[in-house]
């Protein structure tokens, strides 16, 4: 495969992956699928992380994601999350 169609494969991959978040967050359904609030949204996002609180809204952000993903994620996916108990 060239070069370009790799660089591209990544590209779509990545873009489906950023509008599956869109999905997951429920964002989709909230809006009634209204591309236009979507994308107002996210421009609303971009410049508040250009903002002052930028700094302070990504750490929230972050944290917020990072626990969302935990709580999906089963036990013992990607490693222990949960001490194994002592069978005797």
């Amino acid at each position: 495969m060239r070069t370009w169609q790799v660089e591209r494969r990544k590209r779509t991959r990545h873009l489906i992956e950023l509008g599956g978040l869109v999905v997951k967050a429920g964002i989709v359904d909230l809006t009634g699928d209204d591309r236009a609030m979507i994308y107002g949204a996210l421009l609303w996002i971009a410049d508040k992380l250009n903002s002052e609180d930028g700094d302070h809204a990504r750490d929230t952000w972050t944290k917020l994601g990072k626990t969302a993903f935990e709580m999906e994620r089963p036990a013992g996916a990607y490693g222990r999350t949960q001490p194994q108990q002592d069978r005797a």
